[in-house]
């Protein structure tokens, strides 16, 4: 280690005079750094282009494939508090009259009383083993083995086991009762009743077994149920189908829901003997909102990249280094590198053949064997402000006209799919799609991905290049520094050593007079 030693004998700012060597020295390290830091900015520039692309990608490419989209069903109901309705793609346009004579209910149970002694406390959270003597029935209660039974939508019956330990609450046996999800069981605080209800609707038991009770226990074998929670299976309500009239024809279904066909029913209410018309048409509210959302999503990247290839380019504006940015506010620093991010993709090949290749996309020929074969037929076209890069805009009217007329025909056009990607009859959207993959692939290559290393992509093989020259560079100006130390310091003791001399000399002559 070099011993660094002031101007204490020359009177020389030492430390200011090599800290301006060294400047010099760093000229090539600043340039180096800046060069590096433009190499970022460009790779994260594309990154967010890549990022944008890569949303629509995947989050909406495969909806505006599917003929859902275009041809959406609008169901109404003349009354929507009894019976309302929603219907696929494929459901044909008309009006379906419904009747309900009765909703599905699900089956319920309760304790006739309260199982709690009057007068007498009972907390669901400590065990039951403990407060037996406030129960009605405590002495009943036995830890052990229980079954109780359900039967399922296809009749079939289901067997529930469950134990009880010693120190188990009621809260803990209810949470048993109903861990299989077939059924609920609570606990009224306020009545001190028991509460066992079916999660499922319908007329299930259609067996004589239990009286036809949906939830099936019995005294002998499961006189928890029975003794200690108070519970009657003849005591039960409830569970039956809900029964309508279709047309003329009368049906049943274990829930108060029932497709038919492509139409989807739900019941809400009975209507009195009263028909409910529900009118199936196309839903070109929705159709033109997805389209449109779309259009948007597209125009936002190509404003993106438009905006990449058009912003000016202010080359004398390189980017900060470290000590720079120490003399400056933040706001300087901001609208400094503003400038130094301007336009630096500018002309990039990448993006501008890109953005071509999108434009393109939407405005070839598409075969559909219809009338429909272009974009501007639905009321889509370019912006006729040039400076807008090619984005879309959208007449409202004659898109819905054509989404009213013929909804085949727009979801041809926008996804008639092919596997030959030359296939004259390839949807838009297919082509659009193939086209921002090809692009993204290319930026992929050029600048990566947020988890790929320097050493898989370009600009990154190129960074990492630069911190090899970078790290080289400062060891270099390391030794350099110590070079000038070394020689300062050797130039201070030399002086020292010739002052030390003059003095002595000065005091012999001083001496002899």
């Amino acid at each position: 280690m070099v011993m660094r030693v002031g101007g204490l004998a020359s009177g020389i700012n030492t430390d200011e005079l090599i800290e301006k060597l060294m400047s010099a020295e760093r000229l090539p390290l600043d340039r180096m750094q800046q060069s590096r830091t433009l190499l970022e900015w460009q790779r994260d520039g594309f990154r967010e282009i890549y990022q944008k692309m890569y949303d629509m990608d995947t989050n909406m490419f495969l909806n505006m494939k599917m003929s859902s989209t275009y041809k959406p069903k609008f169901v109404s109901s003349s009354m929507e508090n009894a019976v309302t309705a929603t219907a696929n793609s494929s459901a044909s346009n008309g009006t379906y009259s419904i009747q309900v004579n009765k909703l599905a209910t699900a089956a319920i149970n309760s304790s006739e009383s309260s199982i709690v002694k009057p007068g007498e406390t009972f907390d669901p959270s400590k065990p039951l083993s403990e407060q037996k003597a406030n129960l009605v029935n405590g002495d009943a209660f036995a830890p052990g083995d229980y079954e109780f039974y359900t039967w399922n939508e296809k009749g079939e019956k289901q067997t529930h086991k469950f134990s009880i330990a010693e120190g188990d609450s009621l809260n803990n046996v209810l949470k048993k009762i109903s861990a299989d999800g077939d059924v609920r069981a609570l606990y009224d605080n306020t009545s001190g009743r028991i509460i066992l209800e079916s999660t499922k609707t319908g007329n299930n038991n259609t067996t004589t077994e239990f009286g036809g009770a949906e939830i099936g226990f019995d005294s002998t074998s499961n006189s928890f149920f029975t003794d200690v929670l108070g519970l009657k299976v003849d005591q039960e309500k409830g569970g039956e189908d809900a029964e309508f009239v279709y047309n003329g024809l009368t049906l049943t279904s274990k829930s108060n829901s029932y497709k038919l066909g492509e139409i989807t029913f739900e019941f809400k209410n009975v209507t009195n003997g009263q028909n409910v018309n529900l009118t199936v048409s196309n839903d070109v509210d929705a159709a033109f909102d997805a389209i449109k959302n779309f259009v948007d999503k597209y125009n936002e990247i190509v404003e993106m990249i438009n905006k990449t290839q058009t912003e000016e380019r202010y080359r004398d504006y390189k980017p900060l280094t470290d000590l720079q940015k120490k003399g400056m506010e933040d706001r300087e620093i901001q609208l400094w590198e503003e400038k130094a991010k301007s336009g630096i993709l500018r002309g990039d090949s990448i993006l501008s053949s890109g953005l071509f290749d999108m434009r393109q996309s939407w405005f070839s020929k598409i075969e559909t064997g219809g009338e429909i074969t272009s974009i501007t037929q639905v009321g889509i076209k370019t912006s006729a402000d040039y400076m807008n890069g090619g984005k879309l805009v959208i007449d409202e009217e004659k898109l819905k006209e054509a989404l009213r007329n013929d909804p085949e025909g727009v979801y041809k056009l926008f996804s008639n799919n092919t596997e030959d990607k030359n296939d004259k009859s390839r949807g838009l959207i297919n082509r659009l799609e193939d086209s921002i993959e090809s692009t993204m692939k290319k930026i992929e290559e050029r600048a990566g991905k947020t988890t790929s290393t320097l050493e898989n992509y370009t600009l990154g093989k190129s960074i990492k290049d630069l911190n090899t020259r970078i790290s080289d560079f400062e060891d270099r100006l390391l030794r350099i520094e110590s070079r000038y130390w070394r020689q300062f310091s050797a130039m201070e003791q030399a002086i020292a050593r010739l002052n030390n001399q003059s003095s002595q000399l000065l005091s012999q002559f001083g001496g002899g007079m």
